[in-house]
């Protein structure tokens, strides 16, 4: 029996793409490719997600790659316009979980601590958790278990009888190790049916 649901957030609550911003410096799909591929990569930013400061980070790129200084600086400084909202319909689905008071409700996000504070305050459905455990305030991040271990031991969460929900299947694949029950986001219909399958009415 379950009784306590983990969430991811990025992908999973809230709409988090950094093209939603570079759609507005580039022309083309092609030109913001290059860039996430070669400048911005997602190992770059995995790194602000374990703890590195924005200014450190944008301080390496431009050292690497002045000539593309304006995109460099836009994603710290225009951060805000790489999220779209919430992702509707698995907010309607925590806010089920949460008025049935059946689960006790958690996040684990690989998130910069510099900019989690404004998701706090943008967004109220964040409230709605017993606890948060944000990677860039840990200095560590999933998929390394150390940060699944940090929410684990803080809130007295036994794994096998917790669930937990990301888009990204390493942090997902990281999570079956550690004895925890998952699903793989896709989409709100999906992970809908997934939880009324496993006996969690939503």
């Amino acid at each position: 029996m379950k009784d306590t649901i983990i969430f991811d957030l990025g992908g999973v609550l809230i709409d988090w793409n950094p093209r939603y911003l570079y759609r507005k410096i580039f022309n083309t799909e092609q030109e913001i490719d290059w860039f996430l591929q070669h400048v911005c990569t997602n190992e770059w930013n995995e790194k602000q997600d374990g703890g590195r400061t924005f200014e450190e980070a944008t301080r390496e790129l431009l050292q690497k790659f002045p000539e593309h200084e304006v995109p460099i600086r836009a994603w710290y400084g225009r951060w805000k316009e790489t999220i779209q909202g919430p992702i509707q319909g698995t907010v309607d689905i925590l806010q089920a979980i949460r008025d049935a008071r059946s689960h006790r409700l958690y996040a684990l996000t690989n998130w910069s601590a510099e900019t989690f504070p404004w998701a706090l305050e943008r967004f109220d459905f964040l409230h709605w958790f017993d606890g948060i455990v944000v990677s860039g305030v840990e200095k560590t991040r999933k998929p390394f278990p150390e940060f699944y271990h940090i929410l684990l031991n803080r809130y007295q969460v036994d794994p096998a009888k917790a669930l937990f929900i990301d888009d990204n299947l390493h942090n997902v694949d990281a999570a079956v190790k550690l004895g925890i029950e998952t699903i793989h986001f896709q989409h709100p219909a999906g992970l809908r049916e997934q939880l009324n399958a496993k006996g969690i009415q939503v």
